[in-house]
């Protein structure tokens, strides 16, 4: 029998032409299937892998029928719900098609069609005497042009770098915009476990939902519309209920976000030492001013639920990555790594010549970013705070870019873009309200009057009366006065008012009466200021940054895996266990028995009566299909070693077949900060059954209308 403690991980989330190179490793972990599959965007599995725009998904029936993770559609649940009806607790399902509810005007799915190399068109023919905004701004205006072409065909187009803008790839996808909610479990079932169990094992949580993309009757994407009707795609995977067992090898294939791994060690290090503690205790002060402002209150419960839930997912992430980089020996590996490269380098005159000089002057461009962290990242958290204040900063933005020529507007404020900014605001609508923003806002504000002499952001200062020397006391007098005036002189908060300054000029918003558009005008220079600098710094990475991953690559030598970038990636691994503390051994699988073992009646561990009944009929003898004969109990979630990160949540876990076995929705605790260095022996992930969500949607919720598309019987 193999050591769990042994057992390693497969390090990689791979660009899906990459995995016929992996053939020999596949094989050896048992794989049959032809790799070259992967490589098949139009194909299956490939082609019925979607992308929610912060969530990965899947169709799972020729009528468009989409499942993910049930914390993937918060959005959704809370846009349609209310006081009276709290569907981010009590969950939905649609018996019928009529019965599907909208899932808001930002609701996305992105279907990828095609991935082109791209690199000598975007980064080719360069002028090596030029500076480096110059740089900066051909290699941006090569991308705006790109992508301008690709999307003469009806898609929606991105051009994005790989290694550090080694490469770059144009990336070509169907937009489906009127995607709509089916059915999400109750938050009994969808989040259990709560914050007590998230990032943790054994989990329990059934982590799944499902949502219909709809188009235009003619078959083209459109926004929601009565008259639409449900997409048909070309793929879709088979749900299968046979299940896996430990050993077993699995596929998850998504839409990671970010990961680090090519960092440079300085910028790890400023991570754990500066932006990493800071971002935990801002989150931890949010969360606690949220709990006050919304208690007892439903309705702002409601609005602040999905900013509650990232916050602390978020803090969770952050605490372990921290851990894991200072007190697991990550960082001072990174560090250990680091040297080695240079070695390598000095080694060889030639090497010491090409790449001798790229890290002292990144290194060199971060100190000078360093300088003004503290200004910038309170100047960052005002807009961050106030949605009204964003609102306003992001439409003096658009009218001041609307007269230039497209190519020359800034990216995010094309006209492309607009569409999305106007939803953007039409979404926001459900989660606006004033005594939210006014609290947020109001901690924000505290936090830039704190800032020493040398950062401080100036117009707010002369606006609100804040000086360097001030109390604390004093300090907050000053923004609580000037917030009064803020709220009652403004209609931020009203959405026709918003829809209006969407069309205004730059002299017409100059002109407007507006509180939180005078805040935002008057903070446009020194946030102008901050994007200048950093096109400038920019420049000068585009300049270093491939020339560094150049090294890097070449001392590694073979193929490797370019960091998470939010593109279509597959990754691979074996259901496994893990020897994860000493004298600790966590098993692969969970089953219902630790469901009804963690169930204390409330909170984030109330199991539905409709369950614990469910359960009492399986134990009495009732059959089910979903049942595992080794555990003797139907399995909840389950762990492997596939490599994933944030983004990767509600991607597919296929089995050798390329048949859909479960959803991937979390990681560890222990290893997430394998986003900036690798874990090969404790790194696992964390998915739900799909045996569980099959008997929950059988035996508990009654979704047998969803079960015959599936093809379950």
């Amino acid at each position: 029998m193999t050591t769990p403690s042994l057992l390693r991980a497969d390090e990689g989330m791979w660009m899906p032409q990459q995995i016929p190179e992996l053939a020999a490793r596949l094989k050896a972990l048992g794989f049959t299937g032809d790799p070259k599959s992967f490589a098949d965007l139009t194909g299956q599995p490939m082609g019925a892998i979607v992308s929610l725009g912060g969530c990965t998904a899947s169709f799972v029936s020729p009528d468009g029928l989409i499942v993910t993770n049930h914390h993937c559609v918060t959005g959704p649940l809370q846009f349609n719900s209310t006081p009276q009806k709290n569907l981010l607790l009590d969950g939905y399902l649609a018996k019928t098609r009529a019965e599907e509810l909208s899932g808001g005007p930002t609701a996305r799915v992105f279907v990828t069609t095609s991935v082109t190399e791209v690199t000598k068109e975007i980064t080719g023919n360069i002028d090596p005497k030029s500076t480096d905004r110059e740089r900066f701004e051909l290699i941006e205006r090569r991308i705006k042009e790109r992508v301008s072409a690709c999307e003469k065909t009806g898609q929606r187009c991105t051009v994005a770098s790989f290694f550090e803008g080694h490469k770059y790839f144009e990336i070509s996808q169907l937009e489906i915009r009127d995607a709509r909610l089916v059915y999400a479990p109750t938050a009994d079932i969808g989040t259990f476990g709560g914050e007590t169990d998230n990032w943790r094992w054994p989990r329990h949580t059934g982590d799944w939902s499902y949502l219909r993309a709809y188009v235009a009757p003619d078959g083209k994407p459109a926004p929601f519309a009565k008259e639409n009707v449900p997409y048909k795609p070309k793929h879709w995977l088979q749900v299968s209920a046979a299940g896996l067992k430990e050993n077993d090898l699995v596929f998850v294939v998504g839409y990671p976000g970010r990961t680090q791994r090519y960092q440079t060690y300085s910028e790890v290090k400023e991570t754990t030492d500066w932006s990493m503690p800071l971002s935990i205790r801002l989150a931890e002060e949010q969360i606690a001013l949220l709990e006050k402002l919304t208690k007892g209150n439903r309705d702002l419960a409601i609005k602040a639920a999905a900013r509650v839930r990232g916050l602390n997912n978020g803090l969770t992430n952050q605490k372990g990555m921290l851990e894991g980089l200072v007190k697991g020996g990550a960082l001072a590996l990174k560090e250990s790594r680091e040297k080695e490269l240079v070695a390598w380098i000095n080694a060889d005159p030639a090497r010491k010549q090409k790449y001798g000089d790229v890290l002292g002057a990144m290194a060199a461009l971060q100190a000078e970013a360093e300088k003004t962290r503290e200004r910038n990242s309170a100047l960052a958290g005002l807009s961050g705070a106030s949605s009204y204040l964003a609102a306003a900063q992001s439409l003096y933005r658009l009218a001041n870019e609307r007269p230039k020529p497209d190519m020359e507007r800034e990216a995010g404020f094309q006209e492309r873009d607009w569409v999305r900014i106007k939803e953007g605001q039409e979404r926001t609508q459900r989660t606006l309200d004033p005594t939210l923003d006014r609290g947020l806002l109001r901690w924000a504000m505290i936090r830039a009057a704190a800032l020493p002499k040398d950062q401080r952001i100036e117009p707010l200062d002369g606006l609100a009366g804040l000086k360097p020397e001030m109390s604390k006391a004093d300090a907050e007098k000053a923004v609580d006065a000037y917030l009064d005036g803020l709220y009652a002189g403004t209609r931020m908060g009203d959405l026709a008012f918003r829809m209006n300054l969407f069309e205004m000029s730059k002299e017409d918003c100059g002109a407007s009466d507006d509180a939180f558009m005078k805040l935002a005008i008057a903070l446009h220079p020194v946030t102008e200021a901050n994007r200048e600098a950093m096109k400038n710094r920019q420049g000068a990475y585009l300049r270093l940054r491939p020339r560094y991953m150049e090294a890097v690559l070449a001392k590694a030598g073979g193929l490797a895996a370019p960091d998470a970038n939010s593109t279509l990636r597959v990754t691979y691994g074996q259901v496994k266990s893990v020897a994860a503390k000493d004298g600790l051994v966590w098993t692969p699988f969970t089953t219902l028995r630790g469901v009804v073992a963690k169930h204390t009646g409330e909170g984030e561990f109330n199991v539905p009566e409709r369950e614990r009944e469910a359960v009492k009929a399986l134990r009495a003898g009732k059959t089910t299909p979903y049942l595992d004969a080794g555990l003797k109990d139907v399995p909840v979630n389950f762990l492997s070693t596939v490599d994933t990160t944030g983004g990767n949540s509600g991607s597919p876990t296929l089995n050798a077949r390329g048949e859909l076995v479960g959803l991937l929705f979390d990681g560890t605790y222990e290893t997430v900060a394998s986003n900036y260095l690798f874990d090969p022996i404790l790194t696992r992930s964390i998915h739900v059954d799909a045996r569980y969500m099959l008997w929950t949607m059988s035996e508990v919720e009654g979704a047998a209308n969803l079960l015959r598309e599936l093809g379950i019987k």
